[in-house]
């Protein structure tokens, strides 16, 4: 006589016989996970993120304050009779508002990556189908635009620019140790950079999964994650921008 749970089913152990044997639960169409251990995982790597995001505020936080605070100091002039200052306001570069339209538009394409595999995955969870069993969910329409490729390339065209932006500070002899607004520039911009570099190399990742066929719920774990990043850097960049035009 057998006793039926969930989700496994657990066999009485017979006099003289083996233990009790354990039946694993039954594969589903979601990679060999039930679609709410789908939820659930997307669930956890998103708490996950914004842990680390908040990591990320709490940084440049501190830069901000540092920013502001440095600004105000100054040291006595007895010949002027006042507080003098050697904070020297910057001309940022003109090509910083051409990243920023850059970093904007790779943020519409990821979200438009994001949204296509949304669909996929809605119609796999209807069909009942797997995405393994299934090839042809993996397939790329020849007609759909890539939008995960097109994200990728502006990233690294971002990145290309804040190069060109740095070699233009250089060309008109403004260093990391000429002005303490300078070093502050260098600070924000090169940290910003780091970051948004490895969500480069998340987005190189989220391709791969596709070209290694993962399960059509990885990849939209993936992307969903990346794309949560993604937009909260390009939010910080505004940020950082407006900091260094408006409060300089």
């Amino acid at each position: 006589m057998a006793t039926t749970l969930s989700p496994v089913a657990v066999e009485e152990p017979k006099i003289g016989g083996r233990g009790p044997t354990v039946v694993p639960p039954p594969r589903d169409g979601w990679g060999g996970r039930r679609p709410d251990d789908h939820r659930d995982r997307l669930r956890r790597y998103r708490i996950g993120m914004f842990f680390a995001l908040a990591a990320v505020v709490m940084l440049f936080v501190s830069f901000t304050s540092a920013y502001i605070v440095r600004q105000g100091v100054g040291t006595w002039s007895d010949a002027s009779a006042r507080y003098v200052t050697d904070w020297k306001p910057l001309r940022l570069p003109p090509i910083l508002w051409v990243n920023t339209v850059i970093l904007l538009a790779s943020s519409f394409t990821l979200a438009m990556a994001r949204r296509a595999l949304s669909r996929k995955l809605i119609a796999a969870s209807r069909r009942g189908a797997s995405p393994v069993a299934a090839p042809a969910l993996l397939v790329t329409d020849p007609h759909a635009i890539p939008w995960l490729t097109i994200t990728f390339v502006l990233g690294a065209g971002f990145l290309a620019g804040q190069v060109l932006a740095w070699g233009e500070m250089r060309h008109m002899g403004i260093f990391v140790a000429t002005n303490p607004s300078s070093s502050f520039f260098y600070v924000l911009t090169g940290a910003h950079g780091l970051h948004l570099l490895g969500g480069v190399l998340a987005l190189a990742y989220a391709g791969l999964t596709s070209l290694l066929r993962k399960p059509l719920a990885t990849r939209f774990l993936v992307v969903d994650v990346t794309a949560l990043y993604w937009h909260f850097m390009d939010f910080l960049w505004i940020y950082i921008f407006a900091l260094l035009h408006f409060a300089r």
